[in-house]
């Protein structure tokens, strides 16, 4: 029996919320598809299925999760989680709202709590901070793929649900848990299901959520709840110890970035200064259909030298030059198309650590490297995603979302790694 499941919207934000929990003492690998779960360890108190849901047509969406909730429950897990983005990134048509309903169905739960508060972002009187800012009016208002322009997010889960959406304030969430509970089943019995969590501080507000979450079916949210769903399960009796230095993948690195951030884009700056980086033009790449041959040459001439980058990252003004001509969606395809092909081929040559910028990129790669299941490290200054996948012949990666890290961020992926393969050589 799993005490939790963890269906994340994305494959980066799914590999976070695995290494939170194993810096809990959780014992939580990251699968990627619904069969891997038939291979788990059975030292596993919970899994994350890590899954491109985020972007994906609605009906699409509500497909993918309704089979992987039904194997999780078929697995008796105690408890199912939607792990969205702490940005609440999505549209009109989802898919929070959809994948929340189809697992209210699953699961029988009468309501859900979503708890959006996680490191710079809050929630109060149901509106979205990032930093000082509000959503509308931060970078995420700007994102190519699901531009956050209403803060409200009340308002934006209930234009992509059918149940009625409501709000657990702060005042309530501060407040006795007898009394919270009142307010809920109140709330419930007027008709509403899903629940926007206020949150300023983890502790008490992201705390107290979990202690309501904890004994239901279903909750949702960002990257923190699960750290306190899990510590209000294990009433203080962890199971395992964390580590940070997974077993070696020796072999050639490289670097892949699609992210175009301004903190990627800064990350790139710095890389540059030491190691060779090939930026793809994808109006030229759009006409050149030799392109990756290019690429590869360029880079199996200078792998033995050292790691590699590969980047069809842009600024805010080549990002909208591109999609002027390619389209959104035109531009976001060809550059998954580009790395992708371009990941296979330099695992051809003999790359076996990955370090891979932007959400989408990430499950792209691992995709295509038919990885289905990952051992992930606790949660450090690599910001959760540094992973390995075992066998025979062994890869290491570290996936990152586009807006984290610090500035060295890839030099530092890139040395915990030869870390790895320095101890395995001992």
């Amino acid at each position: 029996m799993l005490e939790l499941g963890v269906i994340a919207d994305d494959l980066t934000g799914g590999m976070m919320v695995a290494s939170l929990l194993e810096q809990e003492g959780v014992r939580c690998p990251l699968v990627t598809s619904v069969e891997a779960l038939a291979n788990l360890d059975k030292d596993a108190e919970a899994v994350v299925i890590g899954r491109k849901i985020r972007l994906a047509p609605p009906e699409d969406a509500v497909a993918e999760v309704r089979r992987i909730g039904e194997a999780l429950l078929a697995k008796e897990t105690r408890r199912l989680y939607y792990k969205y983005s702490a940005l609440f990134m999505s549209t009109d048509q989802g898919n929070i709202g959809p994948a929340s309903e189809v697992l209210v169905e699953l699961t029988g739960a009468d309501h859900v709590l979503f708890c959006t508060r996680w490191a710079g972002c809050t929630v109060y009187m149901g509106r979205a901070f990032v930093n000082s800012a509000m959503l509308h009016e931060s970078g995420a208002s700007r994102d190519p793929a699901t531009p956050m322009t209403n803060s409200n997010l009340v308002e934006v889960l209930q234009a992509q649900s059918k149940v009625k959406v409501g709000s657990l304030p702060f005042r309530v969430i501060r407040g006795e848990k007898s009394q919270a509970e009142q307010y809920l089943r109140e709330q419930i019995n007027e008709g509403t299901s899903f629940f926007i969590a206020d949150g300023i501080d983890d502790i008490p507000d992201v705390e107290n959520v979990a202690r309501l979450s904890v004994d239901t079916p279903l909750s949702a949210g960002a990257d923190g709840l699960p750290i306190y769903l899990a510590r209000a399960w294990q009433q203080g009796n962890r199971k395992s110890e964390p580590s940070t230095l997974l077993p070696p993948a020796p072999g050639y690195a490289a670097v892949l970035a699609a992210s175009c951030s301004g903190k990627t884009n800064r990350q790139l700056k710095l890389f540059e200064e030491k190691y060779p980086l090939y930026r793809v033009d994808l109006l030229e790449a759009a006409k050149a259909p030799d392109m990756i041959d290019e690429i590869v040459s360029w880079a199996s001439g200078k792998l033995e030298a050292g790691p590699v980058g590969i980047s069809t990252t842009m600024d805010a003004d080549g990002v909208e030059r591109v999609q002027a001509v390619l389209g959104r969606q035109g531009a976001a395809d060809l550059a998954e198309d580009i790395l992708g092909k371009v990941t296979k081929r330099l695992h051809e040559i003999g790359v076996r650590k990955f370090v891979v910028a932007g959400g989408e990129t990430s499950g792209k790669v691992i995709d295509t490297l038919g990885i289905n299941q990952l051992q992930v490290s606790a949660f450090d200054t690599l910001g959760g995603g540094y992973c390995h996948a075992a066998g025979s012949d062994p890869v290491s990666l570290v996936t990152k979302a586009g807006g984290q890290g610090q500035e060295n961020f890839f030099e530092e992926a890139l040395e915990r790694m030869r870390a790895a393969d320095a101890q395995g050589n001992k």
